[in-house]
């Protein structure tokens, strides 16, 4: 090869040499540039992490001191807590979910009386019976199987109740059990032995508390009965020797007798009643009942009282009220004779008018009966009207320390009341008078039954001073949809006739002078003359008239009696407008009133004094009377005298009055009698004994001392048609 050839091909590969040189060197500064550039990236990024790991030191640092010092304060609470639950005198425990002990303080433990074995990690298994065995629990008649799987089931239920253990020593343990979230089971053993003891003592002394109360329920009992047996001597035998002829002086002892038999009577029903409010067993009897009827009952009874004091005793009661509700008619009347006798007792003159009226409440057929007894009497100062409401609270003052009381008569009319859902009030003023008033809501057992009228609706004649009888006497009739005109005895009555005259007493004697006889002699139809007067003097006027045109009515007028005479003349009218001329009412011929017998009348009564009384009570009226000394005897009375009526005393030897009348309650079934009305006459005059006595089949109960009026009101109301009428004629 030519020198040449080898020259070129060395400078060749020279050249390429150098071009791979420059080309390795151009890469090499490349990568020197990426490596130097990462290099950097590095250098900041351990930058960044020192600093991130210094940060991060001084946390840890934090932490590391809040987690001592959290430590710190979970041990002091730990503590804390057990030394709490140290100074308990209760136990304390926790149990695993296997129920094992996690830990107990020394009241849970101190009943095992240091026993090693009851501490952390015992099984509560174990623990039953550890308490079995040694005796710690008094397990009573239970085997200590039983009581263990009683116990152990209770433990394992779903819901525990609290159990109540009783140990050796007659401590009593109440253990409550509850398990946590988490499955633990927290235990609780209170000791409530103090508690248990103070349980036993309450009941011993409430056994003891409840022997004294119906010792003195039976002492009440038994005194009221000894009490008004020999009252009722008393009292009824003063009223005999005050009907007879006596002189000033007598008069004014057999008076004072009267008086004072009937103010012990009246302390003797306010501290009964009161006993019972004392003792919470006031308790109410509802059943269907005449509102009318019990309102003139007590005002018949207290019409005595009001006629010695000179009073008017008036009564207002609504026309279109309902006639029957259902409520306990006792309490009623009790508290219609406590505000009506009060109203008496503080009124020397002027009147004493009792108003009631009835408003509907709701869609039932129910009413809110409304009562109010309003006096002229001496009033009450407004600072004393909430006083006399408490209990054996009166108005002191110089007016009314001559008044006698208990001051327990308005407490109890208060209680009622407020036992009745009601409400009472007053408003006074004192030297004017009084208005007590009361409401309570009943429901309606029977409406009343208005009577139809004539189409000649009026005139209706009022001849009559101006008064609270002419007063209530027009709203009645005004209600009824007359037109009424009111005339003064001065006044000569108009030439048009009315259908009907209404008089008073006085009123009466003026028309028997001039305006009757007047009006009898014309032509013109002669209106219906009603006379009212009250029942003492009724009699007296009723011999005076022969025309059979003219009616008494006892005041205060019952609305069956008004509606009687409403009726009267309406038929008189339409009897004219029939034929012409009124019709006469039939008359019983004299040989049917001399031929009808006299009405049979049984008195069971074993108290001879008691018999004196009774037969000197009725001795006016035309009845046969027998008495029965016994209830056996009274029995076979009835069978053999067919009595129109009896009167059957409770308290009797041998058979006493309540298995009398149900063995002649049974008798009359048995032979379809009809059934004999049957009157107690009892001195048992506790809260609940009319209810508990008429439940052995009697229709009515009155209590001792006997009442003359209530007696002639059982007789003349019950007196059959086949008998004559038991009052006189003359």
């Amino acid at each position: 090869m030519k020198i040449e050839d080898i020259l070129a091909q060395e400078r060749r590969a020279r050249m390429a040499a150098e071009r791979l040189l420059a080309q390795k060197q151009a890469e090499l500064s490349d990568a020197n540039r990426v490596l130097s550039k990462h290099a950097l990236s590095l250098s900041d990024e351990i930058i960044e992490t020192r600093e991130v790991v210094e940060e991060i030191k001084g946390e840890n640092t934090q932490v590391r001191a809040d987690l001592e010092k959290a430590n710190k304060e979970v041990v002091i609470a730990k503590r804390r807590l057990w030394d709490s639950l140290e100074t308990i005198e209760d136990g304390f425990a926790v149990f695993d979910q296997t129920d094992r002990m996690i830990a107990a303080n020394t009241a849970y433990l101190e009943p095992f009386d240091g026993l090693q074995c009851v501490a952390p990690g015992i099984h509560y298994t174990e623990i039953l019976n550890i308490a079995t065995e040694e005796g710690i629990v008094d397990i009573g008649d239970l085997r200590p199987l039983a009581w263990r799987d009683m116990m152990l089931s209770r433990w394992r239920a779903p819901r525990r109740d609290p159990h109540v253990i009783r140990l050796w020593d007659g401590t009593y343990i109440k253990l409550v059990d509850r398990r946590s979230r988490d499955g633990d089971m927290v235990s609780l053993g209170l000791n409530i032995t103090e508690t248990i003891n103070y349980q036993t003592e309450l009941k011993d002394a409430r056994f003891r508390a409840e022997a004294a109360s119906r010792a003195k329920s039976a002492f009440l009992a038994n005194m009221s009965h000894e009490i008004r047996t020999p009252m009722n001597g008393v009292v009824s035998m003063a009223e005999l020797m005050a009907e007879g002829d006596l002189d000033d002086e007598q008069r004014l002892y057999v008076d004072t007798i009267r008086t004072s038999g009937e103010a012990l009577l009246s302390i003797i029903n306010d501290v009964l009643d009161y006993s019972k409010i004392e003792a919470a067993k006031l308790s109410l009897h509802p059943e269907p009942f005449d509102l009318e009827a019990i309102l003139l009952e007590v005002v018949t009874l207290l019409q005595p009282s009001a006629q010695e004091k000179g009073v008017k005793l008036c009564v207002d009661l609504d026309i279109l009220m309902p006639s029957k509700f259902m409520g306990d008619a006792a309490r009623i009347r009790q508290v219609l004779t406590n505000l009506i006798g009060n109203a008496l007792k503080f009124t020397h003159e002027g009147h004493v008018i009792i108003r009631a009226i009835g408003l509907p409440v709701g869609e039932d057929d129910q009413q809110r009966v409304h009562i109010t007894v309003e006096d002229t009497g001496i009033g009450i100062p407004d600072e004393m009207q909430a006083h006399i409401f408490g209990e054996f609270n009166q108005v002191e003052d110089e007016r009314n320390r001559k008044f006698e009381g208990t001051g327990l008569g308005l407490a109890i009319t208060k209680q009622i009341v407020e036992l009745m859902k009601g409400e009472i009030w007053v408003d006074s003023q004192e030297g004017v008078g009084s208005s007590f008033g009361f409401h309570i809501t009943l429901p309606v057992e029977e409406h009343i039954t208005p009577p139809s009228l004539p189409e000649k609706r009026g005139p209706v004649q009022l001849f009559m001073e101006p008064g609270l009888d002419r007063t209530i006497l027009e709203k009645r009739l005004s209600s009824l949809g007359f037109q009424t005109e009111l005339s003064d005895l001065s006044d000569t009555l108009p030439a048009t006739k009315p259908l009907a005259i209404f008089t008073d007493e006085k009123g009466w004697r003026c028309l028997q002078q001039e305006q009757v006889e007047a009006t009898s002699k014309s032509d013109a139809v002669t209106p219906l003359v009603f006379i009212l007067c009250p029942p003492h003097s009724a009699q007296t006027i009723s011999n005076e008239i022969s025309a059979p045109d003219i009616h008494v009515l006892h005041t205060p007028v019952l609305r069956s009696a008004f509606f009687e005479a409403v009726n009267q003349f309406r038929d008189q009218v339409e009897s004219i407008c029939a034929s012409g001329e009124p019709s006469a009412p039939d008359q019983p011929t004299e040989e049917q009133s001399i031929n009808a017998r006299a009405m049979r009348v049984l008195a069971a009564e074993d108290n001879k004094t008691n018999q004196l009384v009774f037969s000197k009570l009725v001795k006016t009226l035309d009845i046969e009377l027998q008495f029965a000394n016994n209830g056996q005897e009274a029995i076979d009375l009835f069978k053999s005298f067919d009595p129109d009526l009896v009167f059957m005393d409770i308290s009797m030897p041998e058979v006493d009055g309540k298995e009398a009348t149900r063995r002649i309650r049974a008798y009359e079934k048995e032979t379809g009698l009809d059934r004999t009305r049957i009157v107690a006459l009892t001195a048992h005059a506790m809260t609940g004994d009319a209810e508990e006595i008429m439940s052995h089949g009697l229709d009515e109960h009155l209590t001792k001392p006997l009442k003359k009026p209530a007696i002639f009101d059982e007789i003349l109301t019950n007196c059959p048609k086949a008998a004559r009428c038991p009052l006189p004629e003359s």
